[in-house]
């Protein structure tokens, strides 16, 4: 114990220094995002800005290439109406390089969210409004259940071929309903357990039709890139156009199992250069080939800036594969990254490192806010199988005593530099679907107050260590498990277990591998989890809900049984009790409206159920980020860090620039 003072109080001192830092600006100067972002054409920017686009231009090496009659000129490249992009500081220069780093070879995500985000749809920098993309417009019908989608003509593949509503149709009877490509139907793309139906009406119109109303599919499918597959491509690799045998065979030749791995190889952008593709930059030299992946511009993309000038500005992208994150710490430090977030900015304590580094990095540090509402939510397993656990964990006056137990503001301090506030699970502050009760409700550290709703309980009785007593004489014990080695997660859950034990109840921390803990909590195997408190910004709450009550398994972790009954309609799992059941009722009621004003008030009243309930608790917000980036690297706003729309994408990297 004295050892335990000793080591605490040095961390007092620590976080003494650390919090003085943290109430200063910590931020480099950034621009906001522009509103808007885009516009539809460049009539639709001339009839909003009384300025006319009066030619479009393209980067020199693209000219030269026309000079030398090895490619069409601009105009033939771009569509009818290129999509228009507002730069956020400056219209940019042609040219350079982006150096960026990636955690070994599997780490793509990196890849996804600087380059493909290219879909039908997109989502604003604020998250909250959807925007046309690669569809210039759409009609809703039939009060939600049809989408009708009207593509921009003359879109072009990298390789030159033209975009239609062939390649979405391919997309739909050849992938989605193929049962070995797609063996589950992604639950946004059902209505009451029946597939979408997809249609083509002519060239470049196509239409999605729901059984029943999908107020959720517009917000959903701005999340990536469904529907953009180069159908004149890989249909040699479909076994609907090749035979299975010819294609088995190829398979084989190199070095593949099946035509199914053969297909998903041709269709991988990061290791396959033939696959043309719609984004700014294509692929030259792919995952798997040396330690650096090259990305080239594609000279067919289909977007300008407000003077016409063929996006993107930058040329090239360089993504070196790094074996560890000290190596990548180690290149941008030094400089050797022109601007990144993920793996380097998203670690707050690394802060004062990188700040003391800049001038030597000829970095800046720009903000960057996480949508998630919880750095990390506490989840008990509300389905436990041993019924006496299984029924304290159900009594919310166990859950609110626990939660009273907490020392919010203790590990805000040790753990977070002072810089989050107390949270529970409610969207974030200053977004449409804040709501104060679910955010703040039984936050205050009163242990007394625990006490009292424990002894109320009936846990009275207490064993020679202090713990109490199960109504059937054992003592209460509780593990925590922590399926990831995040630092922040380990000391807090420390530091909770230290909480609970001094009201009675015996807890214990396990680390496990985070296959294993994905397993046990599917299975309804733990007693309490850890993890993120994802979807707390824009619309993420609303297309994925997961904790804000049981929507999906095994995504819910708090009842993976009654998010069992709701998925499947009430044929598997177990019936919730009536308030979560109600909640339930009311996503229905979300899904079955396009109205946003409508949905939000919906979701207020889930977000009640929660507040007064407290089936997740959790610790605090989520410390801001940064984004570092070069000092000449131009045109980056202030962005969120997303977990499902992807960062950078919504803030349009197409017009970053280097800035000699």
């Amino acid at each position: 114990m004295k050892k335990f003072f000793t080591v605490l109080c040095v961390l007092l001192l620590l976080v003494s220094s650390t919090l003085a830092l943290a109430k200063e600006p910590v931020f480099d100067p950034a621009p906001k995002a522009p509103s808007p972002s885009q516009y539809n054409s460049p009539a639709d920017y001339e009839k909003a800005t009384g300025k006319k686009i009066a030619h479009f231009s393209e980067a020199p090496v693209l000219a030269e290439l026309v000079k030398q009659g090895k490619l069409p000129p601009v105009e033939k490249r771009l569509p009818e109406k290129p999509l228009v992009i507002v730069p956020v500081e400056e219209v940019g220069k042609y040219g350079g390089t982006w150096r960026m780093a990636m955690r070994g070879r599997a780490d793509t995500m990196l890849l996804v969210r600087e380059v493909d985000y290219e879909g039908l749809v997109r989502i604003d920098p604020d998250l909250a409004n959807v925007l046309p993309g690669v569809a210039e417009s759409w009609k809703i019908g039939g009060n939600g259940r049809t989408f009708t989608f009207y593509i921009r003509k003359g879109i072009k593949w990298s390789d030159g071929h033209s975009f239609t509503a062939d390649d979405i149709m391919f997309w739909y009877k050849d992938i989605i309903l193929n049962k070995e490509l797609t063996p589950v139907i992604p639950r946004w793309l059902t209505s009451e357990g029946e597939v979408v139906k997809v249609e083509k009406i002519d060239d470049y119109t196509v239409k999605f039709s729901f059984k029943k109303p999908n107020g959720i599919f517009l917000p959903y499918l701005a999340t990536g890139t469904a529907g953009i597959i180069p159908s004149h491509y890989l249909k040699q690799f479909h076994p609907n156009y090749t035979s299975k045998d010819k294609l088995n065979e190829l398979a084989k030749k190199e070095g593949l199992n099946t035509w199914l791995d053969l297909f998903n190889n041709k269709n991988n952008p990061w290791m396959n250069p033939e696959l043309p593709i719609i984004n700014a930059w294509k692929v030259v030299t792919p995952v798997g080939v040396g330690t650096r992946v090259v990305f080239e511009r594609n000279p067919y993309y289909w977007k300008v800036d407000i003077e016409g000038k063929q996006l993107p500005y930058i040329d090239k992208l360089f993504i070196d594969i790094v074996d560890n994150l000290e190596v990548m710490k180690m290149k941008a430090l030094n400089g050797e990254i022109d601007m990144q977030s993920r793996h380097i900015g998203q670690i707050i304590a690394d802060y004062p490192l990188y700040a003391e580094n800049k001038a030597k990095g000829g970095y800046r540090l720009i903000k960057q806010t996480h949508t998630s509402m919880n750095s990390m939510l506490i989840i008990f397993n509300l389905n436990h199988k041993d019924p006496v656990l299984r029924k304290l964990f159900n009594d919310k006056r166990f859950r609110i005593a626990l939660s009273h137990a907490i020392n919010r503001q203790e590990i805000i301090d040790l753990v977070y530099m002072g810089m989050v506030e107390p949270w529970q699970v409610s969207p974030r502050r200053g977004t449409p679907l804040f709501y104060e009760p679910a955010a703040k409700n039984y936050t205050e550290y009163d242990p007394k107050k625990a006490n009292q709703l424990l002894d109320e309980i009936g846990l009275t009785k207490r064993d020679k260590d202090g713990f109490r007593l199960r109504p059937d004489g054992k003592p209460i014990e509780i593990t925590i498990e922590i399926g990831l080695d995040k630092s922040d997660w380990i000391d807090s859950c420390e530091m909770i277990k230290k909480y609970w034990q001094a009201v009675g109840i015996k807890v214990a921390t396990k680390m496990i591998d985070r296959s294993l803990w994905q397993t046990r909590t599917a299975a309804g195997e733990h007693d309490v989890v850890v993890w993120w408190g994802d979807s707390g910004t824009g619309y993420e709450p609303i297309i994925m809900p997961f904790w804000y009550f049981p929507w999906s398994h095994p995504a819910s972790r708090q009842a993976p049984q009654w998010a069992l009954w709701y998925q499947s309609g009430g044929k598997s799992g177990e019936a919730p009790p009536p308030e979560i059941r109600h909640q339930m009722a009311l996503y229905t009621q979300i899904t079955a409206t396009t109205d946003p004003a409508k949905q939000r008030q919906l979701f207020k009243q889930i977000l009640e159920v929660q507040a007064k309930n407290l089936y997740i608790m959790g610790i605090c917000t989520i410390p801001p980020q940064f984004i570092i980036t070069k000092n000449n690297f131009r045109n980056v706003p202030e962005a969120y860090e997303s977990g499902q729309y992807p960062t950078h994408g919504p803030v349009n990297p197409c017009q970053f620039f280097i800035k000699e």
